[in-house]
C-alpha cells in the first residue's frame, strides 16, 4: 500500500492554495492522501501566525497527529514554521519544521528532521506552485502573488512571506487556462498583498491589467478577485467589473479600523474619508456588490472615541459582512511595542460589538434579494433532502431543491427565504453560459 499523508491548512486563502498544490504534488509522488483525522504515515500542518490563537492550533494539530498515530513523521510548514522555527523544535511531538520555499519540494522533503527554513528575503521571485485540481470541484484558488512590502504595525506577514513578488502573467493565464479545462467553472485569484501585483516583474504590469486581459479573453465563466488594499481599488478596476460578464461583484477590503488616528498607528495608507467616497463610487457602479471587510479590534492605545468611530463608518457604510479580529500582539512588529495596550477583556468586548454589527450588516444585506432572481454556480447535492447548495457571483449562499445533475452548473434561482446567513429559494431555468 502506498504511503499515507494527511494535511491540515490554517489560514489565509494563499494557504490553501499551497495545501492544494502540495496534495497534487504528493499523489503525483504516489502519496494516498488521507483525512488529517485518519491514522497516516505522515502529517502535514500548513501553519498561520496572524495571531497567538492560530499558532496554539498548530501545537494542537502537532499533538493531535501524534496521538493518531505515534509511529508518523509530522511535519509543520507554513508562516509559523517560517518566523518561529525554534519554537516549534521544541515540540516532542514534531520531527521536522519547513518553511514556506520548502513547500515547493514537499515530495522530497517528507523524512527530513529538524529545521528546513531558508531565506524568505532572500526569494525575489514567486514561481507558480503546480495545480490542476482543487478540494472544490467547481471553484479554484489561483496564487498569482506572494509576499508584501507594506509592514503594517500590526502584522508579521511580510516576516513569514518575505518581500512582494509576482507570478508572471503568462503563467497566470496558462494557470487559468488549466483549472478550466479541468471542469472549474470559477476561479479566484489570490495573494497576500493582491494589489501589488506585477508591480515587480521585469515588464511591470498592474492587477488592473491582469484582471483586463483575463475578462478580454473569456477564459473562464466566472472570476472573483481575493483581498484587495481599498487604496489600490482603482477607477478603471471598479469600471472593469462593474461592465464584465466573468468579474463576480465581490469585493473584499482590508479595513482595519474606522478611526483615522488608529489607522495611522496602524500604518495604513487611507483615511475613513476615503472610505466613504470608495464605497459610493463602488455601489454606484455595482448597486448589488458584495463588499466584506476585515476590523481589527481593540488595537494598542484605541481610546472609546476612535472605537466609537469605526462603530460609525460601519453601521452608515453598505458592508455586507465583516471578518472581525480581537487585536494580538506579534512579537518583532512594531505594536507591540506601542503604549495602551487593552486588556483582554476589552478586546474580547470591542470583538463581539463587532461581530454584532457583521451579523446585523450581512442579514441586512440577504434580505434585498428577497424575490429576486441570481444565478447559482452548483457546488454539493443533499441525497437526503434533494436540495442543491452553490454560491452567487454576488457571494450569497443558498440552498434550493434541484437535481443532483445540476452538479458544477450555473443556474438561475428564485430567492424566497433567508435565514440572515444563507438564502433558500427554487431553481429556475439552467443559465446559457
Amino acid at each position: 500500500m502506498n504511503k499515507r499523508v494527511a494535511i491540515s491548512t490554517l489560514g489565509c486563502k494563499t494557504n490553501q492554495f499551497e495545501s492544494a498544490a502540495m496534495i497534487e504534488q504528493l499523489k503525483t509522488a504516489g502519496y494516498q492522501v488521507v483525512p488529517f483525522s485518519e491514522p497516516s504515515d505522515f502529517y502535514i500542518i500548513n501553519s498561520c501566525t496572524v495571531t497567538a490563537r492560530t499558532d496554539s492550533e498548530t501545537r494542537r494539530l502537532i499533538r493531535r497527529a501524534r496521538r493518531l498515530n505515534p509511529e508518523s513523521r509530522i511535519i509543520a510548514t507554513g508562516c509559523y514554521s517560517q518566523v518561529a522555527p525554534g519554537d516549534l523544535e521544541k515540540m516532542t511531538e514534531l520531527d521536522s519544521v519547513l518553511g514556506n520555499n520548502e513547500k515547493l519540494n514537499i515530495s522530497n522533503l517528507l523524512n527530513s528532521t529538524g529545521r528546513l527554513v531558508s531565506d524568505i528575503d532572500a526569494t525575489n521571485t514567486s514561481e507558480p506552485l503546480k495545480l490542476s485540481s482543487f478540494a472544490e470541484h467547481t471553484r479554484a484558488f489561483l496564487q498569482i502573488q506572494n509576499g508584501c512590502n507594506s509592514f503594517c504595525t500590526y502584522c508579521i506577514v511580510p516576516y513569514a512571506r518575505g518581500r512582494s513578488r509576482s507570478v508572471k502573467t503568462a503563467d497566470v493565464l496558462h494557470g487559468i487556462q488549466g483549472l478550466v479545462a479541468n471542469g472549474f467553472k470559477e476561479v479566484v485569484l489570490t495573494g497576500i498583498h493582491l494589489g501589488a501585483y506585477g508591480l515587480d516583474l521585469a515588464s511591470p504590469t498592474t492587477l488592473t491589467e491582469l484582471v483586463t486581459q483575463i475578462d478580454a479573453a473569456s477564459i473562464v465563466p466566472r472570476l472573483r478577485i481575493g483581498s484587495i488594499e481599498p487604496n489600490e481599488v482603482s477607477e478603471e478596476l471598479i469600471a472593469l467589473m462593474a461592465g464584465s460578464k466573468i468579474i463576480c461583484n465581490h469585493l473584499h477590503l482590508p479595513l482595519q479600523s474606522g478611526s483615522d488616528s488608529v489607522l495611522k498607528r496602524m500604518g495604513r495608507h487611507y483615511t475613513s474619508a476615503y472610505i466613504r467616497e470608495l464605497l459610493s463610487r463602488v455601489t454606484n457602479s455595482m448597486p448589488d456588490v458584495f463588499i466584506g471587510a476585515d476590523v481589527i479590534a481593540g488595537f494598542p492605545g484605541e481610546t472609546e472615541t476612535e472605537f466609537a468611530n469605526t462603530i460609525s463608518l460601519l453601521e452608515e457604510q453598505p458592508f455586507s459582512d465583516l471578518h472581525v479580529f480581537p487585536y494580538s500582539s506579534r512579537p518583532g512588529t512594531k505594536a507591540t511595542a506601542m503604549p495602551g495596550h487593552l486588556s483582554p477583556h476589552t478586546i474580547k468586548e470591542r470583538a463581539a460589538c463587532l461581530r454584532e454589527i457583521a451579523e446585523r450588516k450581512k442579514s441586512t444585506y440577504l434580505e434585498r434579494f428577497l424575490g429576486a432572481k441570481l444565478d447559482f454556480l452548483v457546488q454539493g447535492y443533499n441525497d437526503t433532502t434533494a436540495e442543491c447548495s452553490g454560491l452567487s457571483r454576488n457571494y450569497i449562499y443558498a440552498s434550493f431543491h434541484g437535481d443532483k445533475a445540476l452538479l458544477n452548473e450555473e443556474v438561475s434561482v428564485f430567492i424566497n427565504a433567508s435565514n440572515g446567513k444563507q438564502c433558500s429559494g427554487e431553481t429556475g431555468n439552467l443559465r446559457d453560459n
